[in-house]
């Protein structure tokens, strides 16, 4: 096992352990923040997945968070009488992937229709494809099968 730590490898499989020198903590409010004893830094990011995170429901039952003197988050065991910094949830956090702002896609011409339309519910929805003659646009009107408005008039037969 010492091999591989000097090999820089951990003696472990889980993605979630810490580097030496790193503490998991929460803030009031529930979010995860990892804290770098080494070079005396925070930050939000697990420091090996990259991953934010936020624990899970509220304290088990008996618990109570309280803020000591220095303003430092720690947590009192009313039943085994007992406290501790650790937030016990810790054991239940949960990856939070926070929604990034959608940004236009840029499709190919070797984009297919299922690939545009892949995740999207156009359920109830009035869709309006331009340029239906051909192309992209043409496979899109196949595959969504619904009410179609067209922006040009159709061709005369």
């Amino acid at each position: 096992m010492a091999a591989l730590r000097y090999a820089g490898l951990d003696d472990t499989d889980s993605e979630d352990e810490l580097p030496p020198g790193w503490e998991e903590r929460t803030t009031k409010d529930g979010w995860v923040y990892f804290a770098n004893h080494t070079e005396e830094k925070t930050q939000w990011e697990h420091p090996k997945t990259g991953k934010r995170k936020r624990v899970a429901g509220d304290l088990p039952y008996g618990w109570e968070q309280e803020t000591d003197e220095n303003g430092q988050i720690f947590f009192v065991d009313h039943i085994n009488k007992r406290t501790t910094y650790l937030d016990p949830r810790l054991a239940f956090t949960v990856d939070d992937n926070p929604k990034k702002p959608t940004t236009r896609q840029k499709y190919d011409g070797n984009t297919t229709a299922m690939e545009i339309l892949q995740g999207r519910d156009f359920t109830g929805k009035v869709v309006i494809v331009t340029g239906a003659n051909s192309g992209i646009a043409l496979q899109q009107i196949c595959t969504i099968k619904q009410n179609i408005f067209s922006c040009f008039p159709h061709p005369k037969m």
